[in-house]
């Protein structure tokens, strides 16, 4: 066909389809020299009669879905500072995208120091802040030199074959490190002398009636356990969560999808197409030993909804409720305001004698706004117990001046949960180690849920005996993948995704809550720059998943807090 017949109208040549014909020629003779197949002048005979406003624009989104998946091209690590002011590590992930290389994503996670279970440990000394400062700047030499060579050519989606490389990484920096600790105590041991091996004794003396008796322990005070060795933290180890978290979030980005629907496809091997949203725990009070006051056990005061409401109907009940406790507080005082402490957990520092006064200002405080407490919504305690134990007295350092055994504490668990019946569940009431008053909690406290802070996943057979669930936080050697498969496996437990004290202001972690399917997320207070952020990402993934029609709307699988009858489960 000639030139004028092809283009011509009504014996008129087109401006547009000559300019049009031209393009189509250079670029047919491009694609056949370098060897395209003929189909290739087919499509663009085709893109011709349908006349885009773009024709360049139009060729451009054809191509490129011809060009190869995106890769990763390098890694990037940096230290920035989280919502305490400590420094931490930040990963960015570079992707080779349709042959240019292109920021895909990023992430900073907590990075979780050793448990120490002591609580005369000071985790803001000199010492810490050295350690923090060494492990931050390990993490950026894994991530720039070591990591980013062994992920290079790596595709965001494969997240599990990423996930691998960094968990295999950590393992064997782990085992160095493991093999150098063992070194460095055989010459330290010898180097010391062997002492003589001494006969045991046991000093006697007389009682009153003339008997001797041994110093001996008695035999109903039973010796506290001592606790296990703290887990080692691998300085550099966040490293391996942070970019595991970044490569999660290039992945959404790629895809064009938002990171909750990434995880929740990761998750199920596909996405299912409903999403239940998790039930947001929210901390009230912080009466910790950090806050002023006597009282040292209520580290987090928490409230959590009803099922059936909405995370941003919650919210704006608990911000009521948290002025109403205010304006009570600062009223009661002589000495004017007294409530202008936040914990670095982001709630109100109130200091209290007794377990009762936190909890007697709340329910006054609900019950003059109206908010039923164990009707539109319930009350929870992270205990933290672990943090209160003086080894010394072989007590808990509940409050001040009035330290309790493991039992008396359990004994005043019971009556805080028959007096308040509000009060749904307990995070960390006693240590670990405490294994036969776990059991006793557990049998007389009833349908009350105990929990259990996890940083990745259960603890096996060190398991407290009544737990129902369990805290898990991302932090340090924790990957994306490592989360998906421990919330596969207490898919029948009350599972949660909480933050950790010292948080950034990257509001993933809601998106995780929300992919992993979990039964809550504890996201701290409603005061810190760093907490409101998850909080408006729950707000606006739940607002989307609604107007996509895939908000689940079954109830919510923690009975507790609704007031349902308990399902069964596999746990």
């Amino acid at each position: 066909m000639s030139y004028k017949g092809y283009f011509s109208r009504d014996n008129r040549i087109y401006k547009q389809d000559r300019e049009f014909y031209d393009l189509k020629n250079r670029a047919v003779e491009y694609y056949r020299a370098n060897g395209v197949p003929q189909k290739m002048e087919a499509v663009l005979n085709e893109m011709f009669f349908e006349k885009p406003d773009d024709v360049y624009g139009y060729l451009a989104n054809y191509f490129s879905r011809l060009s190869r998946p995106p890769v990763i091209s390098r890694l990037l690590g940096k230290e920035v500072y989280d919502g305490k002011g400590q420094l931490t590590v930040k990963a960015e992930v570079f992707c080779t995208i349709k042959n240019e290389e292109k920021s895909a994503g990023s992430a900073a996670i907590s990075n979780h120091g050793e448990a120490r279970g002591d609580a005369s440990h000071d985790p803001g000394s000199a010492n810490e802040n050295d350690r923090r400062k060494e492990a931050v700047k390990t993490a950026v030499l894994w991530i720039n030199e070591s990591l980013c060579p062994v992920l290079k050519g790596f595709e965001p989606c494969d997240q599990a074959g990423v996930d691998k490389v960094l968990s295999d990484f950590y393992m064997a920096r782990f085992l160095e490190d493991q093999e150098r600790r063992s070194r460095e105590k055989e010459d330290q041991q010898s180097d010391e002398p062997v002492p003589e091996p001494a006969s045991p004794t046991i000093t006697a003396t007389k009682d009153k009636k003339g008997g001797e008796k041994g110093k001996k322990a008695n035999s109903t005070d039973k010796p506290v356990p001592p606790p296990e060795p703290p887990v080692p933290v691998l300085a550099g180890s966040t490293a391996i969560g942070t970019v595991s978290l970044a490569v999660a979030k290039a992945g959404a980005e790629l895809g064009g999808i938002p990171l909750y629907q990434h995880i929740t496809a990761l998750k199920h091997q596909q996405f299912s197409g409903e999403i239940h949203m998790p039930l947001p725990m929210v901390t009230l009070l912080s009466c910790g030993k950090l806050s002023p006051g006597k009282l040292n056990l209520m580290e987090e005061v928490i409230v959590i909804p009803k099922a059936g409401q909405t995370v941003k109907q919650f919210l704006a009940m608990v911000l009521e409720l948290q002025r109403e406790i205010t304006r009570m507080v600062n009223a009661a005082s002589k000495t004017g305001p007294v409530l202008n402490a936040v914990s670095d957990s982001g709630a109100l520092a109130v200091g209290y004698d007794r377990p009762e006064q936190p909890l007697d200002l709340i329910t006054e405080a609900a019950s003059n706004l109206g908010f039923a407490l164990g009707d539109v919504m319930y009350l929870a305690i992270n205990c933290a117990a672990h943090e209160l134990m003086d080894y010394q007295k072989g007590k808990y350092d509940a409050v001040t001046g009035a330290p309790r055994s493991p039992g008396e504490l359990v004994e005043l668990y019971e009556l805080l949960t028959a007096k308040y019946p509000a009060l749904i569940a307990l995070i960390d009431p006693l240590r670990k180690e405490d294994q036969e008053q776990w059991e006793r909690l557990s049998s007389v406290l009833g349908q009350t849920c105990l929990l259990s802070e996890a940083v990745s996943k259960p603890e096996g057979a060190h398991t407290p005996p009544g737990i129902r669930g369990f805290v898990l936080k991302q932090t340090n050697e924790v990957t994306v993948t490592d989360l998906i498969e421990v919330a596969r496996q207490l898919d029948g437990a009350v599972t949660v995704v909480g933050t950790t004290n010292g948080e950034g202001c990257d509001d993933s972690l809601s998106d995780l809550a929300v992919g992993l399917g979990v039964k809550l997320v504890k996201l701290g207070g409603l005061y810190h720059g760093e907490r409101l952020p998850k909080y408006n990402r729950l707000i606006s993934i739940e607002e989307d998943l609604a107007q996509r029609g895939i908000l689940g709307s079954g109830k919510c699988a923690f009975p507790l807090a609704v007031g349902e009858a308990e399902e069964p489960s596999s746990t």
